[in-house]
């Protein structure tokens, strides 16, 4: 048990040294370095691949969206819809807004007579002369 563990340790500890030498440096990439090795026909085929890539995306992007919009914006037909329900809803709050303000105005005007009747029954009643009773 002892030998095994102790071959386990030996073998961890020369993992951990090997590991600390192979890591790589960090040092900045030189992109010039080999620029003169580089073989400029490939570039210009390569990027001549490229360039007819993105005029056929760009040419079945068109097509789909002129011919078959519904395959790229599948909604696309429930915008309409959708802008036109939340423009009547929009109108609906705004009609309640002004019916929420005469509202508002009426409960002002009987607020204020409401408080006229309370100050009005608060005051004490002007007093009378009593009629005299004549012949007793």
């Amino acid at each position: 048990m002892c030998v095994r563990l102790s071959i386990l340790l030996l073998a961890l500890a020369t993992m951990t040294v090997l590991g600390q030498k192979r890591q790589p440096t960090t040092e900045e990439w030189n992109y010039r370095d080999g620029a003169d090795r580089v073989n400029m026909r490939s570039v210009a085929n390569l990027t001549q691949v490229l360039d007819n890539w993105r005029f056929d995306i760009l040419s079945q992007m068109r097509n789909l969206l002129q011919n078959d919009h519904q395959a790229l914006l599948p909604d696309y037909e429930r915008i309409q819809p959708l802008s036109e329900a939340l423009d009547d809803l929009f109108k609906e709050f705004n009609a309640l807004k002004i019916h929420l303000g005469d509202l508002s105005e009426k409960v002002v005007a009987l607020e204020t007579f409401v408080d006229k009747v309370k100050a009005e029954k608060s005051r004490p009643a002007p007093l009378r002369p009593r009629p005299v009773a004549r012949g007793t």
